[in-house]
Formats: C-alpha cells, sequence, structure tokens
C-alpha cells in the first residue's frame, strides 16, 4: 500500500504504483493517514529520475495552499470531494431523465383543446380528476378553455445542474397562451382558478398513458395557492425522479403595477360573499396573493440569472450542493415559508453580484461565505435585493418591509422572494448560520461529520417542544385578532395569516428565557388526482420548539416596568390578572408577574405555565409532549442532593479546620454519585429514633421488640493527608498508620464538632444531619509502594497490580471524576437530571449491572461538552434524546470517545492514532478523559461486546419509538410496534414514572 495524506490526487501518470493514488499534504496542516491500496498486485513501475522527482503543476501547488489556507484538516478536503460524489447526478441517470422528458414534451403537445365554459361550470373536467385547488368562496366571474401550451422550459436546479440527490426534481414552466385569460384576472383568485383547471386538464390525459407510473398533485412548498402536477416514470425507474410541472402565465401577460405590495386584488365584498361592498370602505393590500402570482411570471428571468453566474463558476454547483445538505440536515428546506434550495441559489447570485463571492472560489469558499452572511445579516431588519437599477417607479425595500417580515427582493423589483417566511424561522436559520460558523471556525470539532452529516430533528434541537394539536382552532384566533385581512390576502389559510402572530407572541411571553423560538414548517403531502385537495387543517399538528437562556428559563418572576410608566399599562394588558404590583428591594414599585413553583422540577415547568396562559389568550388548546416540559419528580431527588451537598461542604470545612491532627489535610474529595447530582436514588436524611435503640458506650443497638431502624446508605469521601518523611515505605505499615487516622480524625471531631463517629481499620463513619459519610484517609504514595516488585535477582522494578490499580481508582481516578462532573453540574443545571434518566432507563432494560455508573455518567458529560452541532442541553428531557441517539449512531468499533473533562485534552489526533493501533487490545467501548487517555478504566470490564450491541439496538428503537409518539400526539400512543418496541416503551413507562 502507499501511505499518502489528505490532499489532491493527480492522474497516476506519475504515481509509482499503477491504479494508486498520490495524495498531497498541505504545509502545517493536521491530517489523518490513509493507506489506499492498489486495485490489483502493483509492479515496479520504470520511472527516470527526473520523472520520479518531477515538481507540483501549478494546480497541484494552488490546491495545496487552498487547503492550508481553508481546511483545518486535509481529511475535510477529502470529506467533501466525496460527499459531493455522493449526491451529485450520474451521467447515466441524466440520460435517462432528458429521453423522459422529451416524451413529456410531446404528450403535452398533443392533448386537446375544450370548448369555452364558465369558470364555475366544471362539468368537462372528468369525475376521475378534481381539481388541485380549495375553492372558497366557489363563485367567481371569468372564463376558461384549454389551448395546449404556448411553450415549455426546463427551469430550476436540474438544467443548472445544482439539484442533489436523493431526491431529483425537474421543475417545467408550462407556459398558458394568452387567449384563454381575459382582463381582470389579476382579481379574486381568477388566476388561480384557472392555473389549477389548466392542471387538472393536463392530469386528466396524462394520467391515461403507461409511461407514467404515478400523477398526482402537491402543493408547491405547501402553499395553498400554487398547486403543481407531479410525474413519475414508470417501473423501476419511479424513484429516479419527480417531474414537476408548473402552469405560468406569458410574462407580459399582467401589468407589473398591479401587483405591488400595497394593492388589492381581493374584494373583500367577493371573499366574505356579500352582494354589494360596503360604502367608503378601503380595500387593503394584499401582498402576499399578488407575489404568489408576480412568481409566475418570473420563473424564466430567475433562470437566466442564475444560469449566468453559474458559468464559469464551477464552485458555485459544490457551494449550492453543500448548502443544500446543510437545509435538509436541519429540516429548513421543505414546507411552507421554507428557505429552499431556490432561495439558497439567489442568495449565492447575489453574493456573486455583491462581489462577496467571486468566480475563483471553491464550494467550500462558497459555503462559508453564505453562511457568513446569514449569520451578520438580519433580512427582516434590512431586506436586500437583486434589482441593479432603481425604477423610481417601483416599489422600496421599505414597501417590502411594512408588508413581509423577511425582505429579499429578485432582480425584477417586484417579487419577494421571502414572502412566506416568518421572522422566526429566518431567525432560527440565522441562528443555525452562526453556530456553524462557530464550529467551522473550532480546529478541535469535525466538522464535516457536525454539519453535513448530523440530523437535526426539532426533538433533538430544542429545550422544549409542544404541538398545537387542533390547528382549525386558529381560525378562531384569528377573529380574535382580526385578521380578515390577513385571510384574504392568505386565500383563506388561517394558519399561514394566525402563525407569525402566535409566534410573536410566544417570543414576548417568554422574552429573556427564550433565545429561539421556532415553529415547524406546514407541510402538505402529495396526493392523487382524483382526491379532494388538502384542507388548511390537514397540516396535523403545528409543533413548536423552544431553546432556553439557562440563566433565566426557570425564573419565576417575570419582572415589568415600574407602576408610573407608559409601559406598565402595556404590561397589565398583556399579562391581564396575573399582573400585580409588587415592590423590590431597591425600593421600586413595579408591575410583575409571578409563577408558582417550588421545587427544581416545577420551576422547569414554568415555561409551560407561560405556554398555556399565552395559548388560552389565542383560544387554541396545547398539546404538550410527554417528555417535552418536564417530568414529575416525585422523589425531589434533585433537592436531596443539593442537601448532601450542603452538609458534605460543611463536613469538609470542619476536617480542613481540624487541629492537633499531626499532619494537615491537603484534600477533602467526595466520590459518591451524589456528590456529583448523579444518583438515581440520593440517601436521605434520617434521624434516629432513640426510643427504638439501647445504648452501649457509643453504639445504638436495635431493640428487639421495637421495628428494624432504616438503613443509611454511606457516602465516601477521601480524605487525603499531607506527605512527610515519617510515612513508612511499607504497606502493611501505611495501613496500620491510615488506621491510627481514622481513629484521631473520630477523635478530633467528636470533641471539637460534637459529631457521632465510628471508627475502623480502613474508614471513619460520620453521622452528620441524618447522613453517613464514610472518611478515608489517603496517601499520595501508596500506589506507587504497591506497584513495587523485587525480581528473583534482586532488583526493584513498578508494575500494574490490581491491588495498586484499585487504589488508584479509588483515591485518584474517582475523586477526580466526581469534581470535575460536580463543576459541570454548576455550568449546567440539568446535567444531573439527565444523567439520572439515562441510568434509569438503562436499569428498565436490565442493564445496569453491564455498564457502570461511571461510563453514563461521562456519555452524558459528553453530550454537554461537545454538542456540536447542537446547543448544550438546558432540558433534561431532550438530553435523554441525545444521550439515545449517541448510543445508537456512535461507530464504537472505529472510534473513541473522547470526553474532554475541564478542556484539559490537547492531542485528541494523537488519541485516535493509538486508539487504531491497538484497538484489537482495548475495550468495546473506549472512552478517554484526561486523567485516563489510553486505558478507559471505566469501560475496561464491561460493557461486554454483546452487551453493548444489545445496548446500541435498544437505544436505536427506544428512540425511534419515543420520538415517533411525541411528534404524534394525536395518536394518543396508539402507535403500531414490533414486541422489541413494546418492551422498550414498557420499560420506558418504567423509567419515566419513577422520575
Amino acid at each position: 500500500p502507499v501511505p499518502a495524506e489528505a490532499g489532491q490526487e493527480d492522474d497516476g501518470s506519475r504515481c509509482p504504483l499503477p491504479q494508486a493514488r498520490r495524495v498531497f499534504l498541505a504545509p502545517g496542516a493536521r491530517s489523518s493517514r490513509i493507506f489506499l491500496a492498489p486495485a490489483a498486485d502493483p509492479q515496479p513501475a520504470k520511472l527516470s529520475r527526473a520523472e520520479l522527482y518531477k515538481p507540483p503543476t501549478s494546480e497541484e501547488l494552488t490546491q495545496l495552499k487552498e487547503t492550508e489556507d481553508l481546511f483545518h484538516s486535509s481529511l475535510l478536503r477529502l470529506q467533501i470531494e466525496e460527499l459531493l460524489k455522493e449526491v451529485t447526478l450520474k451521467e447515466t441517470k441524466k440520460k435517462k431523465i432528458d429521453a423522459f422528458l422529451h416524451e413529456i414534451n410531446s404528450l403535452l403537445g398533443a392533448i386537446p383543446e375544450t370548448p369555452e365554459t364558465e369558470l364555475t361550470d366544471q362539468a368537462w373536467l372528468s369525475e376521475d380528476v378534481k381539481v388541485p385547488f380549495l375553492q372558497v368562496p366557489f363563485n367567481v366571474k371569468g372564463r376558461f378553455h384549454f389551448v395546449p401550451p404556448a411553450e415549455l422550459k426546463v427551469v430550476g436546479s436540474y438544467l443548472l445542474g445544482t439539484c442533489i440527490r436523493p431526491e431529483i426534481n425537474v421543475d417545467i414552466a408550462v407556459t398558458m397562451p394568452r387567449e384563454i385569460f381575459q382582463d381582470k384576472d389579476n382579481l379574486n383568485q381568477r388566476y388561480h382558478r384557472k392555473r389549477a383547471l389548466y392542471l387538472s386538464h393536463i392530469a386528466q390525459h396524462l394520467s391515461k398513458e403507461k409511461l407514467f407510473g404515478s400523477v398526482k398533485f402537491a402543493y408547491m412548498n405547501s402553499n395553498h395557492l400554487k398547486p403543481i402536477l407531479l410525474l413519475r416514470p414508470q417501473g423501476k425507474d419511479e424513484k429516479m425522479v419527480t417531474v414537476r410541472l408548473h402552469a405560468c402565465p406569458d410574462p407580459g401577460l399582467f401589468k407589473p403595477s398591479r401587483f405591488y405590495p400595497s394593492k388589492n386584488n381581493v374584494r373583500t365584498a367577493w371573499f366574505m360573499e356579500q352582494s354589494s361592498p360596503k360604502e367608503g370602505a378601503t380595500e387593503p393590500p394584499t401582498p402576499h396573493y399578488n407575489n404568489s402570482i408576480l412568481c409566475d411570471t418570473v420563473m424564466l428571468s430567475h433562470l437566466h440569472l442564475l444560469s449566468n453566474a453559474a458559468t464559469d463558476f464551477p464552485g458555485m454547483k459544490d457551494g449550492l450542493a453543500l448548502l443544500k445538505v446543510w437545509l435538509n440536515q436541519r429540516q429548513l428546506s421543505k414546507g411552507l415559508g421554507c428557505f429552499s434550495g431556490f432561495l439558497v441559489s439567489m442568495l449565492v447570485a447575489y453574493l456573486l453580484m455583491k462581489r462577496k463571492i467571486v468566480k475563483m472560489m471553491s464550494g467550500y469558499q462558497v459555503l462559508r461565505s453564505t453562511l457568513q452572511f446569514l449569520a451578520t445579516t438580519d433580512l427582516s431588519v434590512t431586506g436586500i435585493s437583486l434589482a441593479k437599477d432603481a425604477d423610481p417607479s417601483l416599489p422600496v425595500l421599505d414597501d417590502f418591509h411594512q408588508a413581509f417580515e423577511v425582505v429579499f427582493v429578485d432582480p425584477s423589483g417586484l417579487v419577494n422572494l421571502c414572502a412566506d417566511m416568518t421572522a422566526s424561522k429566518y431567525h432560527q436559520v440565522q441562528f443555525e448560520a452562526k453556530r456553524c460558523m462557530e464550529i467551522l471556525d473550532d480546529r478541535m470539532v469535525d466538522g464535516f461529520q457536525v454539519l453535513l452529516m448530523t440530523p437535526k430533528p426539532m426533538l433533538r434541537t430544542f429545550d422544549h417542544v409542544f404541538h398545537l394539536k387542533h390547528v382549525s382552532k386558529l381560525q378562531g384566533t384569528c377573529k380574535k385578532m382580526q385578521l380578515l385581512n390577513e385571510l384574504m390576502d392568505r386565500g383563506g389559510n388561517y394558519v399561514a395569516a394566525a402563525l407569525p402572530f402566535v409566534v410573536s407572541l410566544l417570543a414576548r411571553g417568554l422574552s429573556q428565557r427564550a433565545q429561539l423560538v421556532a415553529h415547524s414548517l406546514p407541510q402538505i403531502s402529495e396526493w392523487p388526482i382524483d382526491a379532494e385537495p388538502p384542507k388548511h387543517k390537514d397540516i396535523g399538528p403545528l409543533t413548536f420548539g423552544l431553546l432556553f437562556v439557562p440563566e433565566f428559563a426557570a425564573s419565576t418572576l417575570e419582572k415589568g416596568p415600574q407602576a408610573d410608566h407608559l409601559e406598565a399599562l402595556e404590561f397589565r394588558t398583556f399579562w391581564g390578572e396575573k399582573s400585580e404590583l409588587r415592590r423590590f428591594q431597591d425600593g421600586s414599585i413595579c408591575e410583575a408577574v409571578v409563577w408558582e413553583a417550588s421545587t427544581v422540577c416545577q420551576k422547569r415547568l414554568i415555561p409551560e405555565q407561560i405556554i398555556r396562559h399565552l395559548c388560552g389568550l389565542l383560544h387554541v388548546s396545547l398539546l404538550p409532549c410527554v417528555l417535552s416540559l418536564g417530568l414529575k419528580d416525585t422523589s425531589l431527588s434533585q433537592e436531596a442532593m443539593v442537601s448532601v451537598v450542603c452538609s458534605y461542604d460543611d463536613l469538609s470545612r470542619k476536617l480542613w479546620n481540624l487541629k492537633e491532627l499531626p499532619l494537615t489535610v491537603t484534600a477533602v474529595q467526595g466520590v459518591h454519585p451524589a456528590l456529583r447530582y448523579t444518583d438515581v436514588f440520593p440517601p436521605i436524611p434520617v434521624k434516629p429514633i432513640y426510643s427504638f435503640h439501647n445504648r452501649r458506650k457509643h453504639l445504638l443497638l436495635p431493640s428487639e421488640e421495637k421495628p428494624c431502624p432504616a438503613y443509611i446508605t454511606p457516602l465516601k469521601i477521601i480524605c487525603h493527608m499531607e506527605g512527610s518523611g515519617q510515612w513508612p515505605q511499607d504497606k502493611g505499615a501505611i495501613k496500620r498508620i491510615k488506621a491510627a487516622f481514622h481513629l484521631q480524625l473520630a477523635e478530633l471531631l467528636r470533641q471539637q464538632h460534637q459529631l457521632v463517629c465510628r471508627p475502623a481499620v480502613t474508614h471513619t463513619d460520620v453521622y452528620k444531619d441524618g447522613y453517613v459519610f464514610r472518611l478515608q484517609v489517603a496517601y499520595h504514595r501508596e500506589p506507587l509502594i504497591l506497584k513495587e516488585v523485587v525480581t528473583p535477582e534482586g532488583m526493584l522494578k513498578y508494575q500494574d497490580t490490581e491491588e495498586s490499580r484499585q487504589l488508584e481508582l479509588e483515591t485518584l481516578h474517582l475523586p477526580y471524576l466526581t469534581s470535575s462532573l460536580h463543576g459541570l453540574q454548576q455550568q449546567h443545571p440539568v446535567f444531573g437530571s439527565t444523567s439520572r434518566l439515562a441510568k434509569r432507563w438503562i436499569s428498565a432494560q436490565l442493564l445496569s449491572d453491564s455498564i457502570s455508573d461511571e461510563c453514563v455518567d461521562l456519555l452524558v458529560a459528553f453530550l454537554f461538552l461537545h454538542p456540536a452541532p447542537f446547543t448544550p442541553p438546558s432540558s433534561p428531557q431532550v438530553g435523554f434524546l441525545r444521550f439515545l441517539n449517541l448510543l445508537a449512531t456512535f461507530d464504537w468499533k472505529n472510534n473513541p470517545l473522547i470526553v474532554n473533562l475541564n478542556t484539559g485534552l490537547t492531542g485528541e489526533q494523537e488519541i485516535k492514532n493509538k486508539f487504531v493501533a491497538a484497538r484489537s487490545r482495548l475495550p468495546v467501548m473506549f472512552l478517554a478523559t484526561p486523567k485516563d487517555q489510553w486505558s478507559s478504566m471505566w469501560t475496561r470490564e464491561r460493557p461486554s461486546a454483546q452487551i453493548l450491541q444489545r445496548l446500541v439496538l435498544l437505544a436505536s428503537e427506544s428512540r425511534r419509538a419515543l420520538e415517533e409518539q411525541l411528534m404524534d400526539p394525536l395518536s394518543d400512543q396508539d402507535v403500531k410496534v414490533n414486541p422489541l418496541s413494546k418492551n422498550v416503551l414498557e420499560a420506558l413507562a418504567v423509567c419515566i414514572t419513577g422520575l
């Protein structure tokens, strides 16, 4: 094999081995060694010395320089190149698709005309085809007859070569002839209904052809005003491509001035089905309606713009492919108001026009430049325009901002490409772009895997998720909030009309608690041509995700303005009866809202109280996910552990301040899981009932006729003593010295702090505040002394023994782990709850004996220390879902899990290299920490390969079943599951009810 390192390959003409690749390494770049074996047995290549040492070409040098400047790792470049090969459409498929398109072209030209009828007279249409449009109200003026298309044009990503697998869509613009239109077709949905009837007649004839495997209708980006026709080939090629027919008018059919954002094209009297309009009433603008018509008139101009931008710019094709993969992984590219592939293509064209991107850039540079622009530019505040020459008669950006939440104007100066997008959805895109730029700039993160290969569903992305289960009730919300104008503008789509206002209300109510309030994109799936078109309520439950600021998320107080300020009235109006006047410690009297919560669990439920209150204002029903807004913590274990830690801290101070000890205490470190907040059932303080016991000196013996006393779990504490030359060098003598220290510690604690103590040879038990702390003295040189071995030759050498390893584990590694995880809990308050939930799940699978508690704690700690591409969890439930996903998806066979506690590791690549070299001798689950880089002591003996395989399977099935139920709340948990899933769900039920 030829050792090679990441860079750019040549044609192999100067490669020493036939059919092997020569790869260059950029100077200074980190590398991962790759071995590329030749396909056949290599023969020695007879090369002259000049050919063998021929310098790199200018192209190779350029690529080397680019790799050095742009990529943190040479491997990243190779990974991106392989990804592009995977998602790019192959030439053989293109030829089949082209042949399919030619046949469609011939069929469309042969469709017969129909006689002219009224728009409301649709008897000429076959009963097997339904009009793909919600005709409400039904009565509308105008006449229609079908005439074969005036022009057929392939538009979109297929023609540009920027479409990506696995879903290959080919868009065809079917230009409807002018003769089917009349004056004023721009009014009252006349154009939209003619467009739908035109597609219906095409569907009626194409459905009879054997060429097609399926002929269906769909809404373009789930917009009810824009139905399209989907055609797929017959047989095994059915999944190869989907041809989407877009009916559009001739570009010069309508006057553009009729569709300015301030113009009205839907009359109130017609929409409300009134006999006559009100006198003197002004018609409201219909910008979204106008924009939907304008979009159809500029499809060809957009194609020309993108075609010119892609000319002599190979990096644009690669960059768009990467951006589309990035959007798909974040579920941002489908649905009403999505950030589609077309939109990101237009954005790249804009950046090219503004010279923020140049045609010399590679695909990776295009990706970075686009993400940088999204991260730093808020289109909901400062819109952008592709229009070059400012026509004074055209609307300006301010006009668009008054009509739309997000503004990106196309080259015509008339169409807002982001018309359907809410400000909330754009802020989510912006947040993701900022996060991705941080990841790309972090040399310690595998940017390729995190950004392009890791999916981000809502349940694992957001801290809290909840559903509006009956979206039909948003009709009442529209009425309450007086959104009639928005309903007219949206063609009666009450979901699209109410959604921006619902999101803004939630964002205002959660104020400082949430850094991001996001919503799912309403999506309507395709339907058969003989079925009625889906209604607005058919999107199913509307899902909202909340990403919280941990410092404020659980605050019980919502402080408002002072009572004498003008904003106080607005605050009282917003919160209603929840608002009250309160005096604060600084003497101010302010409006405030106080939420009831006494325990940590109830405080985590405060966002639910806020959301239910706000949804009550909107008269909509809220359905919280079972795991989204908190679990009922009946054991109050969080408060119990806080009490344990407080008592431990007080005992530590007392030990530090003990007088008359021969040697001072240098460190007091806890090792019990409760002291790192991860004990599922922490000890509960127990006060002995003295009447149940008989006293004998310092002992309390249970009385025979009284109930048995409660068992108190001891909390182990390691007490390190200072070094001294007086310590013996014999392990037996050291144990005796430690026993003497145990006796003296008990005596001094009893004398100086009146604590009940019981000394023993190996420890001293201290009863304090209802807990029992087990003190164990440690001497830092003892593990080294236990390693001493005398050879038969009389030489002294050091080697690990079982006794020395166990002592190191108890006195060095466990205290370090506990203190590190205790600090992690201070940074991320839900770490402990997440770990306890994970342990309950493992116990419910009957695997708690096969995996150590410390291993589970480290797995959960990894989620908080290395959360990319997510943010650190702010609720135990999302942490639990990510825990299941980590178990199910991590490549345990080929990769070590590196948990960088206290950022104490810098050579992660070295660990990976050594791991690969010694894989066969290492545990099946390998965990590396700063103090344990090579041995993986917490998984050395367990789990076994069989148990790990079982654990991965259970985690995968648990995650799938749980997410299915959480994202389908209307099913009432009536999900079809296989026997394994059923057992998993039963185990999860035990887990949930126990916390």
